[in-house]
């Protein structure tokens, strides 16, 4: 970084600063999280504290070094090809990680930084070309007619469905999917999503890891990631995965969410992948108690009926879907359909599955 702790490239807004207190004092006029954030990331302090989004459990607040924010950063911008004078769009709350993160890449790597509110819809009535944004894929799938001006796109905060995917196809927009969590400093790993070559098709579910970063196993299954640059512990993580080789590896789904049903272990992740081909409403599979299997495997979906006319004609069409999906062994056929009204989720978007059984069992 350069003049006085950023680089000498780095615009908010179409707006160059010759001082921190400049940049400080500008953010005022953004959101009260964005000017928070400047203040201490400028500060003397040698940490952040950050809020983690509580999509696997209660919402914490974690610690985490500015040198290995920076590191993250110029681990991003290598791995993407995002040198000075990128121009970049952030879309995301400050609140949390992901959009912090755009801030310090903005700061570190000399974007041209846009922020626009955190809305559903960020590129309703934005005409400019940018290199580079992050987003989650409700915003993605909200975007698809504009997002031709986004050249490259990293898509966090929940799985992009095989829907979604299909519609991303026909785009111009580089599109990635990111691994990755608080603890890392958003995303260690990322993986294609569309624009592949004939080549590329082989690997196209696999997550490649960014500069700086192995992987391994624990017994469990589960990764184990070391990314020194980072993060100075290993983080042994709950999310299962295949180790395709040293630098790939496929994501299987969250060890605390294995179903057991009749010793046959279930992924859920793995089966909502499939179903996404058959379903466009919100929804999630779990396993809830059963005396013969232990557990068994139920699909919850997100349908706000007016009538129980219509919710059984829903469920029908929703069982014949079921019954055409090919793709599906017989143990990952749902065994019974319930359905919410509004799924309880996180401020980031994140459906909050146990909150949601919790209501729907109590």
């Amino acid at each position: 970084m350069k003049n006085n702790q950023f680089h000498i490239d780095f615009k908010i807004n179409g707006n160059s600063f010759f001082s921190v207190d400049e940049v400080v004092a500008y953010s005022k006029t953004l959101s009260g999280a964005t000017h928070q954030f400047l203040e201490e990331w400028f500060s003397t302090d040698a940490i952040i504290e950050v809020k983690t989004s509580g999509s696997t459990g209660k919402p914490k607040i974690i610690q985490l070094k500015k040198e290995c924010m920076i590191n993250s950063a110029l681990a991003t911008g290598t791995f993407f090809n995002l040198p000075e004078k990128t121009t970049a769009l952030l879309c995301m709350s400050t609140v949390y990680i992901a959009g912090k993160m755009m801030l310090v890449r903005a700061i570190v790597l000399g974007w041209c930084l846009d922020i626009v509110e955190p809305v559903s819809v960020p590129l309703k009535g934005l005409e400019k070309q940018y290199d580079f944004s992050a987003m989650v894929p409700m915003q993605l799938q909200n975007s698809l007619s504009e997002i031709h001006r986004i050249k490259k796109l990293i898509v966090g905060g929940g799985i992009v469905s095989k829907e979604l995917e299909k519609q991303i196809q026909t785009i111009s927009t580089a599109v990635f999917a990111t691994f990755g969590m608080t603890e890392t400093i958003t995303h260690i790993a990322v993986k294609k999503l569309n624009n592949f070559s004939h080549a590329e098709l082989v690997s196209a579910s696999h997550y490649q890891i960014l500069p700086s970063v192995s992987i391994s196993q624990d017994d469990r299954g589960c990764l184990v990631i070391d990314a020194p640059k980072v993060s100075h512990d290993k983080i042994i993580t709950n999310d299962v995965v295949a180790l395709v080789s040293t630098e790939e590896f496929r994501w299987l789904g969250r060890y605390d969410n294995v179903i057991n049903s009749g010793g046959i272990k279930l992924h859920p992740e793995e089966i909502e992948e499939k179903l996404s081909l058959v379903i466009s409403q919100r929804f999630f599979v779990t396993g809830i108690p059963d005396k013969t299997l232990g557990e068994k495997l139920v699909l919850i979906i997100e349908q706000n009926s007016d009538s129980s006319a219509v919710e059984q004609t829903f469920r029908k069409q929703i069982e014949l879907n079921l019954n055409e999906a090919k793709n599906l062994t017989k143990y990952q056929i749902p065994t019974k359909i319930y359905f919410v009204e509004e799924f309880v989720q996180t401020e980031t978007k994140k459906i909050q599955r146990k909150k949601i059984l919790d209501l729907l069992f109590k």
